[in-house]
């Protein structure tokens, strides 16, 4: 039996080493929490590849492996093709940058007849970009301000997400692979800290992470129709080509917000000013409508949770852990909604 001392020397050393081990993955934790993420969200998919295609001993190995691949196109082909597509419009790009430097850069035919600025516009162009010394005196100045250092930290940047992404489908791959042993574990956990309510909570809290990528998932997905739609109605070629990478993008919050406001002023620089704003009005309020009122209700509908918390989770999740906080904004509330309603119960 042992004494008090030992006991709280115990505890003691317990917390210093879960402390340490904390800091030492601190670097890591944020992969390893979107790692999560992604196994509970697609659990469900991995158990039936693995009844239905791989119902053999390994099959479990083989199910996670094809998933981690899946995921591994879907986060790397976009990037891969955004480097591709860069790297080609950097040849178009020097091209007019050894243009500018001999004859300057024409303002575009639109920019006079916009309402009230138009003149003070033109002016400052012409000014800046009209003649070959004025950008050769612009570009000095950007090249020998800050601008080379925030390109190394913009390469360094990428790099390290590239990294990050790596790291999390690893992880990913190993938690699937387990995940009936940590399953386990994990509710023995939370019955032996919360009693007989724990496994509640956290399935509960399962419950809210898989809602909220569905959730997500299900709104880019009719942004990137509704947003095709309008590139359609604008006269945009490779509509679906655009339409596809709008749904991508969408899966980042406020982004389909720049879309919407990027293609506005594609269309008002091609001199069809009612277009581009016909088309930015449109894209607001469909991205507004989705955002603020249909994503709530989807995920606040599948877990049981009010669309004012639901709503509340999202954005205060997102200001105060990022953007795994979408995720971790509602799965608080849930488990937050799910406490509370277990002690009204236990009151009555």
């Amino acid at each position: 039996m042992p004494t008090q001392t030992q006991l709280r020397a115990r505890w003691v050393a317990t917390t210093g080493i879960l402390a340490l081990g904390l800091w030492t993955l601190h670097g890591f934790l944020l992969p390893i929490v979107w790692a999560v993420v992604f196994s509970l969200t697609l659990w469900p998919l991995y158990c039936a590849l693995r009844k239905e295609l791989f119902p053999g001993p390994r099959g479990g190995i083989y199910a996670a492996l094809g998933l981690s691949l899946a995921m591994a196109i879907l986060l790397y082909g976009p990037v891969s093709y955004g480097l591709v597509r860069l790297l080609k419009e950097m040849q178009s790009l020097m091209s007019l940058i050894h243009t500018a430097q001999l004859e300057g850069i024409a303002p575009p035919i639109w920019l006079e007849s916009i309402p009230l600025a138009g003149p003070e516009l033109l002016h400052l162009w012409n000014q800046w970009l009209g003649s070959a010394e004025s950008f050769k005196d612009l570009a000095h100045a950007m090249f020998s301000s800050h601008l080379p250092s925030y390109t190394r930290t913009l390469a360094v940047f990428i790099v390290h997400r590239l990294a990050s992404a790596f790291f999390t489908l690893v992880v990913f791959f190993f938690i699937l692979v387990n995940g009936e042993m940590l399953k386990d574990e994990v509710l023995k956990k939370a019955e032996r800290l919360f009693g007989e309510n724990g496994d509640r909570h956290v399935r509960h809290a399962a419950n809210a992470v898989r809602a909220t990528v569905n959730g997500i998932v299900l709104v880019a997905l009719g942004q990137g129709v509704a947003l095709g739609f309008g590139f359609q109605m604008a006269g945009f070629q490779h509509v679906a080509l655009f339409g596809v990478l709008t749904s991508l993008v969408a899966l980042i919050p406020f982004a389909a917000k720049l879309i919407s406001i990027g293609a506005a002023l594609v269309l008002i620089s091609q001199g069809t000013v009612a277009a581009g704003i016909t088309f930015l009005i449109y894209g607001l309020v469909v991205v507004i409508l989705s955002d603020n009122y249909v994503k709530p209700q989807l995920i606040g509908n599948q877990v049981r949770l009010p669309f004012i918390w639901t709503l509340l989770g999202i954005l205060g999740g997102i200001e105060s852990y990022g953007f795994v906080g979408l995720f971790l904004g509602p799965t608080i509330m849930a488990v937050l909604m799910s406490i509370w309603r277990d002690s009204l119960e236990s009151e009555r």
